[in-house]
C-alpha cells in the first residue's frame, strides 16, 4: 500500500475513533476532562489526512500524523494511569475539591457544585477489562504506527 493510502486510511481510523467517542457520549457516557483532551490529537490527525488528500503531500504530513497519533496514546495512557490510581489526575476531574479543611463553608458549597460530574479517576465502561481510554491509547499507537509507515513509504498523489 502506497504511502498517500496508507495516510487517509489513519485519518480515517481517527474519525472513526471521534465518532465512536461521539457515539458514546449520545449513549449517556459522558466525557470527562482527559476523555475530551484525547479527542484533539485524533482531529488534528484527519486534517492532516485532509492535507494529505488535497495536496497529494506525503512524507512531511505523514510525520505530523504520526505526532498526532503520538499525542492520542500519551494522553490515553496519562488517563489510563489516572484510572488505575497510579498517580493523579486534574483535581479538578479527580473528584477533589482541593484543601476542604482551610474552606468557608459557602467556598465548599461552591467548589462541590461546580465539580465535574464526570470523574476522570473511574472507569466508566471497559471491554475484555480494558477501558475506553486504554483502547483509545492501544488504537492511537497502531494509528501512529500506520502513519510512520506512510511516512517511510512517501510518495506523492493517490
Amino acid at each position: 500500500m502506497t504511502g498517500y493510502r496508507l495516510s487517509i486510511l489513519a485519518g480515517a481510523g481517527s474519525a472513526l475513533l471521534l465518532i465512536a467517542a461521539l457515539g458514546f457520549q449520545a449513549a449517556g457516557y459522558a466525557p470527562c476532562e482527559l476523555c475530551i483532551l484525547q479527542r484533539w490529537p485524533h482531529v488534528a490527525a484527519v486534517a492532516v489526512a485532509v492535507l494529505v488528500w488535497l495536496t497529494g503531500r506525503v512524507r512531511a504530513l505523514a510525520v505530523l500524523g504520526m505526532i498526532a497519533a503520538g499525542a492520542a496514546m500519551g494522553f490515553a495512557i496519562f488517563h489510563v494511569g489516572v484510572e488505575m490510581q497510579l498517580w493523579d489526575g486534574p483535581q479538578h476531574c479527580s473528584g477533589s475539591v482541593g484543601d476542604f479543611a482551610r474552606m468557608s463553608t459557602s467556598d465548599l458549597m461552591e467548589r462541590l457544585q461546580s465539580a465535574p460530574v464526570t470523574r476522570c479517576d473511574e472507569v466508566s465502561w471497559s471491554f475484555l477489562g480494558i477501558s475506553m481510554a486504554g483502547w483509545n491509547a492501544i488504537l492511537s499507537a497502531g494509528l501512529a504506527a500506520i502513519w510512520a509507515t506512510a511516512a517511510m513509504r512517501g510518495g506523492r498523489g493517490r
